[in-house]
């Protein structure tokens, strides 16, 4: 069973966050619900607003100096990915490509492999996918059964993905694969692979879905995929461990992007209220307009909260899986909370386009499914936090 502890001291001063916010806010503030509506009706992927962050620094604020990232940790690239969102222009690539894959590559690559990879994810020249979803292993990463094979000095991959985002935009995608299995348990050793992107036998096909967003879904099919090996990262068996140092951050940074829809979505509502009348009034000084408001903004401050605390934890190098769970809980929920609140209070305006809310539904929605469920997470907690016994 876990303990609470107090949560680290941040890295940097309030001041220093304070002014991170500011400019980050500033670059994404001139962007806008407009144009992130713009690029999904025409199918673009939001490269404008990707290279003012990157020309600012922001997109590898949390990557090591000596590779070109900002020298941070993990509690700045969240303020990097809630201030997008608050601003309205939601990034998912930022999540996947600096956020997962930079911090694997931070954590468990080698010094050449560093050296060779981590320049082009932390200055933001390439972006990168994440793959390790598949139709048949759900949540139990253990029944992954895209295989790589070894073959002399290569991997050859073999098998799909589902449900894998950005590849449109991807020079490499980062590969969880079946490298052997435990005789004992029957369960697959993992291995970590990075892949280009345009690899001989790596086919794709769009999954179409109502996400409104700009990064696009794939399905992924591998057919005699060869990778070199010394493009694994982290050692032979041991993926699910490297894989982690990522997942974990991809979950507090979802928990970022929900909190930043919801702060959006609650900007909007107050604004709307205040300025909104009838019979004479403002709406907002009705407690049935006002309360739900009220609520979710306390709902969203104990989410940020945890995703600080969470971050501190990351920076700090201490155990952040109960941390980065509960965060990722609270900051889902909290932002569809928010966004909901949001929507009723518009009345009728609240599901129509040009007030841009409704259109962000979807993303909230789906990120309290994934990655990791809600249900996945109580999992976790009951049997880790609690000491309550396994129940799958």
């Amino acid at each position: 069973m876990t303990t609470t502890s107090p949560a680290p001291s941040p890295l940097t001063t309030p001041e220093e966050q304070q002014a991170l916010r500011s400019a980050v806010r500033s670059i994404a503030s001139g962007f806008g619900p407009a144009y992130f509506q713009e690029q999904v009706d025409t199918g673009g992927n939001a490269q404008e607003l990707w290279d003012a962050l990157a020309a600012g620094g922001f997109l590898g604020v949390h990557l090591p100096e000596e590779h070109g990232g900002g020298g941070y940790g993990l509690t700045e690239i969240a303020m990097v990915v809630e201030e997008t969102a608050r601003a309205g222009v939601p990034a998912l690539s930022i999540l996947f490509s600096p956020g997962v894959g930079g911090t694997i590559i931070d954590r468990s690559a080698t010094a050449e492999q560093k050296a060779r990879w981590m320049p082009g994810l932390a200055t933001g020249r390439e972006r990168w996918s994440f793959a390790i979803t598949e139709p048949d292993a759900g949540s139990n990463a253990h029944r992954i059964a895209t295989t790589a094979e070894r073959d002399g000095d290569h991997y050859v991959l073999n098998g799909e993905k589902h449900y894998i985002t950005g590849v449109e935009s991807a020079s490499k995608i980062m590969v969880v694969a079946r490298t052997g299995q435990d005789e004992q348990t029957g369960r697959g050793r993992l291995s970590v692979l990075v892949v280009d992107a345009d690899a001989p036998g790596l086919t794709r096909t769009r999954i179409r879905t109502v996400m409104n967003q700009p990064e696009q879904s794939w399905q992924l099919f591998f057919d005699d995929v060869r990778v070199p090996v010394e493009d694994r990262v982290g050692d032979e068996g041991q993926g699910l461990a490297v894989a982690f140092t990522g997942l974990n951050t991809e979950r507090i940074l979802a928990g970022s992007i929900c909190t930043g829809i919801g702060r959006y979505a609650l900007d909007r509502a107050t604004q709307y209220v205040r300025e909104r009348e009838v019979w004479g009034v403002p709406i907002g000084s009705h407690q049935a307009v006002a309360h739900p408001l009220a609520a979710a903004h306390i709902h969203l401050e104990a989410a940020v909260h945890m995703i600080d605390v969470a971050c501190a934890r990351y920076d700090q190098g201490l155990e952040v899986g109960e941390r980065a769970n509960i965060a990722k809980y609270l900051g889902a929920e909290s932002g569809l909370r928010a966004l909901d609140a949001a929507i009723s209070v518009h009345g009728g305006n609240g599901v129509a386009v040009d007030f841009h809310l409704a259109t962000y539904f979807w993303i909230v929605r789906m990120l309290n499914m994934g990655p990791v469920s809600k249900e996945m997470i109580l999992n976790f907690v009951a049997e880790r936090s609690l000491g309550l016994p396994r129940s799958y």
